[in-house]
């Protein structure tokens, strides 16, 4: 099989775009996992599949592929990336698209500036729906990791997510205990593992391990479930930068009940062909 693909970036979080809307794309968990490969394949964290919308009111539907190959529900840096593909491929010259994603509908705009507004939708704090196992409720959790009491707050930005507090990113021990988090028995479909360092109350740095890629320049979702875990805790005011090792998204969230507002950049690196 040969592939034509566009090799896309936000804030240095890198995609493979696949247009599946003018060509009938199934790809095997295998085959995905050579496209991740940064060796044998083109190299990315996640491989991002244009499709058709399947319903009224949408103009695409968004599938997302983990470079290990399994599919997940949202990609907050791939969303903006989206955008600039499907105009880059003449697909649409709309400027704001809904798009269905597995955790539903987001709406996503260009701006004039060239970056790429994103509203997410509300966060979810509902154990169940996140999902992680805990009869308690409450904003902050403890969690075992190691032999290790940390202090998460979880929550979902259609994906999951445990955010901890930290003094400084750099010495954040995301390499030896964010897969610990990511496959910890109490989060039933794994989670992906934030380390935000408040600097000021509109300036955090992260660091994101993400579920089925490990850690990654930058995580859109990420982003947005850091400042809303923040902000719930009083640390953070209802409009941040956060500052990734890839870049910067500007999270805007006014509070429960409304969606979270995601900006940043989307960037096409190269395109070409590989043959699977």
């Amino acid at each position: 099989m040969l592939l034509k693909f566009t090799k896309m970036h936000g804030a240095g979080n890198d995609f493979v775009m696949l247009d599946g809307v003018r060509q009938r794309i199934q790809l095997t968990p295998e085959q995905l996992r050579l496209l991740a490969d940064r060796h044998f394949g083109v190299g990315c964290d996640q491989v991002l599949l244009v499709e058709a919308a399947q319903h009224s009111g949408a103009d695409f539907c968004y599938r997302i592929f983990n470079a290990d190959g399994g599919e997940v529900e949202q990609c907050g840096n791939g969303a903006r990336c989206f955008v600039r593909f499907v105009h880059d491929q003449g697909l649409t010259h709309k400027r704001e698209i809904v798009v269905e994603t597995k955790a539903g509908m987001i709406t996503l705009r260009m701006e004039e500036d060239g970056r790429v507004m994103v509203d997410m939708g509300a966060p979810v704090f509902e154990n169940a729906r996140i999902p992680f196992n805990s009869d308690s409720d409450t904003l902050t959790q403890p969690l075992e990791v190691a032999g290790e009491i940390v202090q998460i707050t979880v929550l979902s930005m259609g994906n999951p997510h445990a955010v901890q507090a930290v003094a400084d990113v750099e010495y954040a021990p995301v390499a030896t205990q964010g897969a610990l988090i990511e496959h910890h028995p109490r989060f039933p479909k794994r989670v992906n593992a934030g380390y935000m360092q408040v600097v000021d109350r509109s300036h955090i740095k992260l660091r994101v391990y993400e579920r089925g890629a490990g850690e990654t320049l930058s995580c859109g979702t990420g982003a947005c479930a850091a400042v809303v875990a923040g902000i719930r805790r009083g640390l953070l005011d209802e409009r941040v930068r956060v500052v990734t090792k890839g870049g910067v998204l500007d999270i805007a969230w006014a509070g429960d009940g409304a969606p979270v507002l995601m900006t940043g950049p989307a960037v096409t690196v190269f395109e070409g062909k590989i043959t699977l």
